[in-house]
Formats: structure tokens, C-alpha cells, sequence
């Protein structure tokens, strides 16, 4: 996720305001004229993206996941098998991926892995075929990539007729881009052998962005299959499919500070992160920019330590039994 980063794993969906008018979420008096607004390209995202991972623990807290709880859910995987078969949905330059696929190995040494992966970028996937290149360590990983977009694998698997089973399948961060949330769990949960287990990871209810998305998606509507999903959402649709699943919530912090600070530049880019929106700071009404700067400070958004502002980037990891 460092060095190419995942545009995919868009938190907010892209905008592409046209002029209309919006009541103000607050003040069913004041109207906002709202003018054309551009959603970032993927270079701009990329940038954005940058400056977010460069002040939150995202990735601290995924390392920590990894830590705690993984040993144990991938402890019984293969059940015995010589081969465990993995899948990555969405899986971008692949940093994630190798990690867990390291926790793998020390849990079942010896034993071989099959690693296929699902990654419509063809950037990212020359950044992950570069990335296992460098490492030593993976004789015993087998890698297969698929450049297709997980409905289009979806597709390709039901045209064939043949239907893989996996011992564990991964969908990290990337359900916010899936055009047909409900059916994508469904169908990969079917890919999944006996005692496989599917990962899901995504933001919490308890996060900032749940709070935010609540408040202003009516002004910041999505595009792009773009979808303001937390994990609620995602256990309302297993609950709906009657597998059984856990939840593991784990605290992460984003320093948005730099966002009061008038004409600072990284503060500028985690707005834009936060929005979608190239140069959200310059080119939003100053109604809707106000509202969203007070809204960024409430506690259900962030706490404030040490006179800084930290937007809670909550992650829930879903684990889904086969």
C-alpha cells in the first residue's frame, strides 16, 4: 500500500457536483448553491491518499490485527491439506497480502501456498509482481493474478462453470467500490472450502467517516458505484445469509489538525481525501465548508490529545465462517 497506492480503496466515492441547490443539513433556512465540484484523479487521489496514511495509524492498526488475532484464524486453515488455497480481492499492490501470507507460513510450515489474486489496476499489479520479486522468503507461494474487477472474476467463474474453493479469501478495504455489495459476499463466501474462512475488512460504525457520511451524503453524492458502507452494513448482509461470523474492532487515529490551518497544503489534501473533491478548501461554498469543519470536530467524529485534532479512522475486521 506504500509505494503505489490503492486508489481503489477510496473511503469517500468520487464527486462530480453539477450546479444544483442544496438545503443545508442544519439550517433548513439557508440554501447552498453548490457549483461544479471535481472528483480527484487518480494521480490527485493518490496524493491525497499519501498525506493520509502519513498521519494516521491505518496501517499500525492493521499490523496489530495482524499480531493478535491472526495466528489464530489462519491456525486451522487447509485442514490438514498439503496446499492452502488463498484468494485477495482487491488486493492493490499487495503489501496486506504478503503479510498475512507470512503469518500463513509460520503457522503451516511446509505446507504450500496457492496465492491468487484480484486486481483490476495494472499498475498495482506490476507493483505486487515487482514486490514478491524482491522477496526472498516466499519459495513455498504460488501466485496467480487475475486483472479483472471482482464482478468481472465473478463472471469469468460462473461462465467456466468451474468453481474454486479457497481455505481463506480476503476483501480489504475494497468493498466501498463493489457495485453489488449483498451479491459479491454471497458469491465469494461460496468460493470457500470446508473450515475456510473469508476476511473482511472495513470501516467501523464506531469511525468519524460513519458519522460524516450519516450527516452529509445528500451533499455529496456518490458516483463511480461509490458506497458510504461501514461495517453495519456488512453484518446486516451476513445476518441476512445466515453464516456465521466475528467481529474484531480495533482503534485507529487520523491527525486532521493541518485541516483549520488556513492555506496549509496537507491540510488541503486530507480534506480533499475526506471529500473526494479537488480542492475541496477552494472550490466548496464557504456554508458547506464551515459545516463540515465543525462537523470534523464534533466527538463523534474526533477526539482532541495534546491540542491535536484525531479523526477516528476505526477499522472493523469481519472474519465469516465457510
Amino acid at each position: 500500500m506504500d509505494p503505489a497506492p490503492e486508489v481503489k480503496r477510496n473511503r469517500f466515492p468520487s464527486m462530480n457536483f453539477e450546479a444544483e441547490i442544496l438545503t443545508a443539513p442544519h439550517d433548513n433556512s439557508e440554501l447552498y448553491v453548490i457549483p461544479s465540484m471535481r472528483s480527484l484523479t487518480a494521480e490527485e487521489y493518490a496524493e491525497a491518499f499519501k498525506s493520509f496514511l502519513d498521519h494516521s495509524t491505518e496501517h499500525q492498526c492493521m499490523d496489530e490485527f495482524n499480531k493478535e488475532e491472526m495466528p489464530n484464524i489462519v491456525a486451522g486453515l487447509g485442514n490438514g491439506k498439503s496446499t492452502i488455497n488463498v484468494l485477495g480481492v482487491g488486493s492493490g499492490t499487495g503489501e496486506q497480502d504478503l503479510k498475512m501470507i507470512r503469518i500463513m507460513q509460520a503457522a503451516h510450515p511446509g505446507v504450500l501456498i496457492d496465492n491468487e489474486i484480484i486486481e483490476p489496476n495494472p499498475q498495482h499489479v506490476a507493483a505486487y509482481k515487482e514486490l514478491v520479486n524482491q522477496a526472498p522468503d516466499l519459495q513455498n507461494v504460488s501466485f496467480l493474478w487475475h486483472q479483472l474487477t471482482s464482478l468481472e472474476y465473478e463472471q469469468q467463474v460462473k461462465e467456466k462453470g468451474a468453481h474454486k474453493k479457497f481455505d481463506f479469501i480476503h476483501m480489504i478495504q475494497m468493498l466501498y467500490r463493489v457495485e453489488d455489495i449483498p451479491n459479491a459476499i454471497k458469491f465469494f463466501h461460496s468460493c470457500l472450502d470446508h473450515h475456510g474462512k473469508l476476511l473482511i475488512i472495513i470501516l467501523s460504525d464506531s469511525s468519524g467517516w460513519a458519522s460524516l457520511w450519516k450527516k452529509y451524503r445528500h451533499c455529496l453524492p456518490s458516483t463511480d458505484s461509490g458506497h458510504y458502507i461501514t461495517s453495519n452494513g456488512i453484518t446486516d448482509v451476513l445476518k441476512r445469509l445466515g453464516v456465521e461470523y466475528h467481529v474484531y474492532e480495533f482503534p485507529s487515529g487520523w491527525d486532521i489538525t493541518e485541516c483549520f490551518i488556513e492555506g496549509d497544503p496537507v491540510g488541503g489534501h486530507m480534506m480533499d481525501f475526506l471529500t473526494g473533491t479537488k480542492n475541496f478548501l477552494g472550490t466548496a461554498p464557504p456554508g458547506l465548508r464551515r459545516q463540515l469543519q465543525e462537523a470534523l470536530c464534533q466527538p463523534e467524529c474526533s477526539s482532541k490529545k495534546d491540542g491535536r485534532i484525531i479523526f477516528s479512522n476505526n477499522l472493523s475486521m469481519i472474519v465469516v465462517e465457510s
